[in-house]
């Protein structure tokens, strides 16, 4: 992305020709060569003005003039397709999906891997996974269920959306509002990456409380894209509401807005820009701390979602086990790595594997890292060239059939803990 605005939660505007945006109005009787205005809602109109996000359009053509007959579709272990399954309380973990051999844009390489709920009314989070080596072309998406937050581990992508377009590479996330269409183009190929599908409060940055005023992902440092639009074009523009696909044929381009102003906002960020925070005495501290975006739920202190990076860092603590430790949690954790060696396991977690851990299963350390852990000399350590993620929710997340009976599922993954050894504790 060349052309930028940086924040988060400001209140943007851009304008590809100058005149499209009325000081002082948001729909003036007549726009500039008679262009539409258009309000997007990601939020009640009565919502708090803290909370409440819109944003204007002034576009060649309304939106709605672009719905068609509604045609059902289905795409393989995708969405509704993707047959829930309880799988029990273990831990379970996957290796990098292959990519596909045939063609495959965004939409045919999507697979929902799980969601928290059965019902789509129901439903807080959903996880997905993409895999795509060619471009949308004439193909564009909505999903009018959730906003998509993009965490690619492979391959390099540009994302178009009605407000402007950027370029998404690994080590860097985006998110697309409830609402707004977009598509995926391949640049560098081929591409994958896992979506967070949050139906509920939008992401916010989390409150930092004694850390003061600066750290973890600062404002600055969110681009947003500027307005870009496309004169001509046809599409068949795709539409997942809930939880089922629906398509509108031949309907002419969406990516025709000549100016906009609001703060319902498709974004990115780049995780090496992510300020960490840590123990530098004694002690490594909770994950938590390393909380990049949240979703609020109705429980005070406890996110319906929370996106989790651990990105290069220094280790100082002393007399500590620095490794992630062994725990149950009440809140479920879907972890995948990006780039490099995750801390945690020594071995079977690659770039571009994740695993699932629902609430109260216990985890933590492979063996090899175990031990290490307890034997290496404490000297100041530097965690380098390794990314991962986590999204973390207070709900269990339950895997579809296709995840559990993928190919690239590790069906040995509770083999990293059989070599601990019950300890015979002299009294």
């Amino acid at each position: 992305m060349t052309e930028k605005m940086s924040g988060f939660g400001n209140h943007f505007s851009s304008e590809v020709m100058p005149g499209v945006l009325v000081s002082g109005q948001n729909n003036p009787q007549k726009i500039k060569d008679d262009l539409y205005a258009e309000q997007l809602s990601g939020t009640a109109f009565t919502a708090p003005r803290g909370e409440n996000r819109r944003t204007w359009m002034y576009r060649a053509l309304p939106s709605v003039a672009r719905v068609t007959e509604q045609e059902n579709v289905i795409f393989d272990n995708f969405a509704a397709a993707a047959e829930v399954q309880d799988a029990g309380p273990v831990p379970m973990r996957w290796s990098p999906r292959p990519m596909p051999e045939a063609d495959c844009d965004f939409l045919d390489g999507l697979m929902t891997l799980g969601k928290d709920s059965e019902s789509i009314e129901a439903v807080n989070i959903s996880v997905h996974s993409y895999a795509l080596n060619k471009g949308m072309e004439n193909r564009a998406f909505k999903n009018h269920d959730g906003e998509l937050l993009v965490v690619p581990y492979a391959g390099k992508i540009e994302i178009i959306t009605e407000l402007g377009k950027f370029t998404l590479a690994p080590t860097e996330i985006a998110l697309i509002p409830r609402g707004m269409t977009f598509k995926v183009d391949l640049l560098e190929g081929p591409s994958a990456g896992y979506i967070c599908e949050n139906h509920g409060k939008a992401f916010r940055l989390p409150d930092l409380g004694p850390i003061g005023a600066n750290g973890l992902a600062n404002p600055k440092d969110f681009l947003v894209p500027d307005a870009k639009i496309e004169k001509d074009g046809v599409y068949d523009i795709y539409s997942k509401y809930r939880d089922r696909m629906w398509v509108s044929r031949g309907v002419p381009t969406p990516f025709d807005v000549y100016g906009w102003h609001g703060n319902l906002v498709p974004y990115k960020f780049e995780l090496e820009n992510f300020v960490t925070f840590g123990s530098i005495s004694v002690d490594s501290p909770d994950p938590s701390i390393n909380t990049v975006l949240t979703s609020p739920s109705h429980e005070v202190g406890t996110a319906n979602i929370d996106f989790v990076a651990f990105c290069p860092r220094w280790q100082v603590m002393e007399n500590t086990f620095r490794p992630p430790y062994f725990h149950r949690n009440v809140m479920s954790e879907f972890m995948g790595s990006v780039q490099g060696v995750y801390e945690g396991k020594a071995t079977g977690f690659a770039p571009g594997g994740v695993s699932l851990h629902n609430r109260m299963v216990p985890h933590g350390p492979d063996l090899d890292t175990y031990q290490n852990g307890i034997t290496n000399e404490l000297a100041p350590h530097k965690l380098d060239n390794t990314y991962a993620f986590m999204f973390e929710s207070r709900l269990p997340i339950l895997p579809t059939k296709c995840a559990v009976e993928s190919g690239w599922r590790q069906r040995d993954y509770l083999q990293c803990w059989d070599g601990f050894r019950k300890r015979a504790v002299n009294q």
